[in-house]
């Protein structure tokens, strides 16, 4: 199998990242692809489900990264827990100067034709929370059609949770960050985030 060499223009270093779901499966294939492309370093994460909100590895592959770097793995879905974290993650990426490449889907961002994939993600995450707003606006308004009583007001309404999100996904500010410009507490900014279906972290 042939894989994509990012190219020799791009000056910084290349991070590999790995990551199989249970115990039992080997990252020998993955760990090759990744060698054969010159990463170095190289994360793993061996026996975590790509829908844990922690991940070791991906962390420290994602604290190794600046500007110029790029970021290798050997397909999409061992990077991101979800479509959205994964448009939120490379949303991130184009901000601070980060490059992407994911060996078996020939993605490359250091290339001009690989820049669309960024433009292509962060529309999808773009419109991702439009859906949430949507649904969230709809399901009040069937509920006060219905006559229910919604409770109390929440301290941080829909608008407010789902910027808080990208701020935190795309920006990398902290959840403590976002409480304390909102005036409220780090617990009821994750209450928040989690109230609309989304994941803190």
């Amino acid at each position: 199998m042939s894989y994509v060499w990012p190219p020799l223009r791009q000056s910084g270093k290349r991070v590999g990242y790995a990551r199989v779901s249970t115990p039992d499966q080997r990252l020998d294939m993955q760990l090759d692809a990744l060698n054969a492309v010159a990463c170095d370093p190289v994360f793993s994460d061996h026996g975590l489900s790509g829908g844990l909100a922690e991940r070791p590895g991906l962390d420290k592959a994602l604290k190794a990264l600046e500007a110029g770097d790029v970021l290798v793995v050997f397909k999409l879905d061992r990077l991101g827990r979800s479509v959205l974290h994964l448009a939120d993650l490379l949303t991130r990426f184009e901000k601070e100067g980060i490059h992407f490449c994911s060996l078996s889907e020939g993605i490359d961002t250091t290339t001009s034709g690989g820049k669309l994939v960024y433009h292509l993600f962060s529309a999808f995450a773009e419109f991702q929370r439009d859906i949430i707003r949507e649904n969230t606006v709809a399901g009040l308004e069937a509920a006060r059609a219905r006559g229910s009583k919604l409770g109390r007001p929440c301290k941080l309404d829909t608008w407010d949770v789902l910027e808080a999100h990208r701020q935190i996904r795309q920006d990398g500010r902290s959840i403590e960050e976002i409480a304390e410009r909102c005036g409220v507490s780090s617990s009821t900014v994750s209450r928040a985030i989690r109230r609309e279906g989304l994941e803190a972290a």
